[in-house]
């Protein structure tokens, strides 16, 4: 309930500021599917959960969780924290039991913010995710929330929304670092196509 009403008050706000999306139909009604975007501002989780009509559940960095209120809140809006710079297994645990249940995942799979907005590299994170669920990866590209005052009247302020990556032809492979790199580099270059447009 907060978070279709927190939605939809964003949506209006956003609406105003001429944010445009792209690319929306490639999306699922249902089904689990991993929402895998570049990161290049703060605003980025809000105006992906605003254009995509599915909850999104939100890996976000376990450092926000610290404040009591803000980690309240962003639990009841369906985000989780994670753990940077080490494999945190109670994150991935619970990534895996969110798309074992038909629902949405959002990561942003460099890992950390890169305010560069180009050229992104994804980490084996996601993949290993996407083929232990055997769940397709949508590719999503913020374009211009890195600017000051993100107004997409003058500049480009969108959401370009890929085609989903299925994982089939991997699903036979054993699962090791090689699998994972070219996984990942597949994610990678879709996404960079999407900021290239």
């Amino acid at each position: 309930m907060l978070y279709s009403v927190l939605r939809q008050i964003v949506k209006f706000i956003f609406s105003i500021l001429g944010l445009k999306s792209r690319g929306l139909h490639n999306m699922p009604d249902d089904g689990a599917i991993i929402v895998a975007s570049n990161h290049i501002s703060m605003l980025d989780p809000v105006i992906v959960g605003v254009v995509i009509n599915r909850p999104i559940h939100f890996m976000a960095k376990a450092e926000l969780f610290k404040y009591k209120l803000l980690g309240k809140l962003l639990k009841k809006i369906y985000v989780f924290p994670v753990r940077r710079g080490a494999a945190d297994r109670t994150a991935i645990r619970k990534s895996i039991s969110i798309l074992n249940e038909g629902e949405v995942l959002g990561i942003f799979p460099e890992g950390s913010r890169n305010k560069e907005g180009d050229n992104m590299k994804v980490q084996a994170g996601t993949a290993m995710i996407a083929l232990k669920t055997n769940s397709p990866i949508l590719p999503v590209a913020c374009v211009g929330t890195n600017r000051k005052f993100p107004l997409g009247w003058f500049k480009p302020l969108e959401v370009r929304i890929g085609k989903p990556i299925g994982l089939g032809e991997f699903l036979d492979k054993k699962v090791n670092s090689m699998l994972l790199a070219e996984v990942s580099d597949l994610i990678s270059a879709e996404i960079n196509n999407l900021l290239q447009e």
